[in-house]
């Protein structure tokens, strides 16, 4: 893995560029073969908040965290921990849905046993979650509405009239399917398609 580390409003130190780059390569051991991906870090310090942001962009799969505590390391170690989360639930719903070559599935150990083994040889961290603590994902109300045309602004707007986090809006210049929503910092963020 190649890492990207950043700070804003903080000096990264080779000491939390170590910690980071040993603590994320942890992740590893979740796949067969170690993945080829650009880990992209952001450390901040917001007030006395100290928030780390993990994004590993890989080719089937998305892995991303963020945390804040008031402690730069333990920062670290929430976000890792969050990660290894994800890749254990995706890993379950993988192997519960899919049953085909080529699947996500194939990215990572064959069974929970492996991992487990590495928590008896002491090579893991004594909270392994088991296979089962993933929940089933269970939809339980389905919204239906047209997609009005406008621009970003405009649906900023709208968000914050309705009082909700994210608004889904058409977006007026390309047609595109769009989405705003208001960071943890108060400040707007916007995703498009490819």
């Amino acid at each position: 893995m190649n890492y990207n580390i950043r700070g804003e409003n903080l000096e990264v130190t080779p000491a939390l560029k170590n910690y980071v780059e040993k603590k994320v390569t942890k992740l590893e051991r979740y796949f067969d073969n170690t993945p080829v991906a650009d880990v992209h870090v952001k450390m901040e310090v917001q007030n006395s908040e100290h928030i780390i942001e993990v994004t590993v962009p890989m080719p089937q799969l998305l892995l991303r965290a963020e945390e804040t505590h008031a402690d730069m390391y333990a920062a670290i170690d929430l976000v890792v921990e969050k990660l290894e989360r994800q890749i254990r639930k995706h890993k379950t719903k993988v192997n519960r849905k899919f049953r085909q070559d080529g699947s996500v599935k194939y990215m990572f150990k064959d069974n929970i046993e492996d991992l487990n083994e590495e928590l008896v040889n002491g090579e893991l961290s004594n909270n392994e979650f088991p296979e089962s603590e993933v929940d089933d994902y269970e939809i339980v109300r389905t919204k239906r509405f047209n997609l009005k045309p406008m621009d970003t602004e405009e649906a900023i707007l709208q968000m914050d009239m309705l009082g909700h986090n994210f608004f889904v809006f058409s977006n007026a210049v390309n047609g595109d399917t769009n989405v705003v929503y208001r960071r943890r910092d108060g400040r707007y963020g916007l995703i498009e398609p490819e």
